[in-house]
């Protein structure tokens, strides 16, 4: 049945294209301690593309999902091996007694899952699964599973007698190949200019592309339809929903000529999305705005003199001066 998925993924495969490739994965990780001391002796982690999805509950001896968004996860695999499994095989590594205090501080750290890379259109381009582990920060056991184009059969030979991992292995690339073709985010791209602090002829032109999932965007300020270069381009963030946001500025002239877009390409998009700015500076004052603030000003004070000078009049008037 695994042979018969891997060929079907096979035969997705189309020629190279130089369309930006998605990238997703599905993680677990481990972290056994034999002196705990202020660390819990046990963390477990499943983590989907850069998000917490599950952590294993140690008073339940179970995994517990996390803050899902999508029905999906809910099919994510999980390992069938427990704490008790984790202590049991780092206690061996360390030739200590598991039911007496260990004298010597020893760590076994796994990191299991799957990996896959596609083109915007669905076809599969790279899929791998691996097995890791390390003991007290040195790597001694790892095992790369390359599942296209072919399969590697001594090291299929070499996990067939780990039943529970060779399961996991197989559901993950599963899932990972399906759930990622179904949950997406569609992006929401502002752009907006403020004055530029350190030159009065200058703005800072600002594309805000926010709320998308998955994590690969591609976004760029454009000048009459042409990439503008010198851009400032900060990281791609979480926000607290799980979906994620991606910030760009460039230095343009204050009087401006052309029209500047933000230009947005994302998988969830049938296609790019494109936001003129309006030409507007959300902190600058102009300087018809300054005079028409100035001559209101004026009229106010003149006004109240007059008031001021009229009292002044009525008071003498009322004794008789």
């Amino acid at each position: 049945m695994f042979c018969q998925f891997v060929v079907l993924l096979f035969l997705l495969i189309s020629p190279q294209s130089n369309a930006k490739q998605e990238k997703h994965f599905l993680h677990y990780k481990y972290t056994v301690l034999t002196k705990a001391g202020p660390f819990p002796e046990f963390i477990a982690v499943g983590e989907s593309d850069d998000r917490r999805i599950a952590h294993y509950r140690i008073e339940e001896q179970s995994w517990k999902r996390d803050h899902l968004t999508a029905g999906d996860w809910n099919e994510a695999p999980e390992l069938p091996e427990t704490k008790d499994w984790f202590l049991n095989y780092l206690y061996d590594l360390s030739k200590c007694n598991y039911s007496a205090v260990c004298s010597e501080f020893h760590v076994l750290q796994r990191i299991i899952g799957c990996e896959l890379e596609k083109l915007p259109n669905g076809t599969v381009t790279s899929l791998k699964a691996f097995d890791e582990f390390a003991y007290d920060g040195k790597d001694f056991t790892t095992c790369k599973y390359d599942l296209l184009p072919w399969i590697d059969k001594v090291v299929e030979t070499k996990m067939d007698h780990r039943t529970g991992r060779m399961d996991f292995l197989m559901n993950c690339t599963k899932w990972i190949s399906t759930f990622n073709n179904t949950y997406k985010s569609r992006p929401d791209v502002y752009v907006f200019a403020r004055k530029a602090p350190d030159d009065q002829n200058k703005l800072n032109l600002t594309c805000l592309t926010t709320g998308f999932y998955p994590k690969d965007v591609e976004m760029n300020i454009r000048l009459d339809r042409s990439v503008v270069g010198k851009q400032i381009v900060s990281e791609i963030r979480p926000n607290a929903d799980g979906s994620f946001q991606l910030r760009s500025s460039v230095k343009i002239n204050r009087n401006h000529k052309g029209s500047y877009d933000c230009f947005v390409n994302h998988s969830s998009l049938i296609e790019a999305v494109s936001v003129e700015w309006d030409g507007k500076c959300s902190d600058c004052e102009t300087v018809s705005s300054r005079s028409v603030t100035a001559g209101v000003a004026i009229g106010a004070s003149l006004v109240l003199l007059i008031v001021i000078v009229y009292i002044i009049y009525k008071m003498k008037r009322s004794n008789g001066v």
